[in-house]
């Protein structure tokens, strides 16, 4: 059973996508496997692991006025180790290039800017220090 509030409706994948490939959407918010400073979002694959399919986050990014990421700020590896996702650059194939406008992670947030990425918030009992850290370019406070 599907209980639904007044104003709300249900519509198709063919429906929701003609919103987004319209330039209907005006935030789109996904997760992301690396961002790099300048806003370049990779999410979809890691070279030599099998591909179940790309999904249909290129046209949400293309698409949208504005795209958040939300994503755990460091990933943890199998053997105990970390690698870092916020780079200057990102090593994983491109999703979309310059189209992230915020990374919201477990330690903070932050806003990709002309100037560099910003910090706008840290977590609770997060440091500033503890964030650049993390970090794979420097942060403006």
């Amino acid at each position: 059973t599907v209980t639904t509030l007044p104003g709300s409706s249900i519509f198709g994948t063919e429906q929701s996508f003609a919103m987004i490939r319209g330039g209907k959407m005006n935030l789109t918010i996904l997760g992301a496997m690396q961002v790099s400073q300048k806003g370049d979002l990779a999410n979809w694959m890691i070279p030599s692991k099998m591909v179940k399919g790309m999904g249909k986050a290129m046209d949400l990014v293309a698409g949208a006025q504005r795209v958040v990421v939300l994503m755990e700020h460091v990933a943890q590896l199998k053997n105990g180790t970390t690698d870092l996702k916020i780079l200057a650059e990102c090593s994983l194939p491109l999703t979309g290039a310059g189209v992230v406008a915020r990374i919201i992670t477990d330690l903070g947030v932050m806003d990709i800017t002309p100037d560099g990425l910003k910090l706008v918030g840290l977590a609770d009992g997060v440091t500033f220090a503890e964030i650049q850290e993390k970090t794979g370019v420097p942060l403006l406070q």
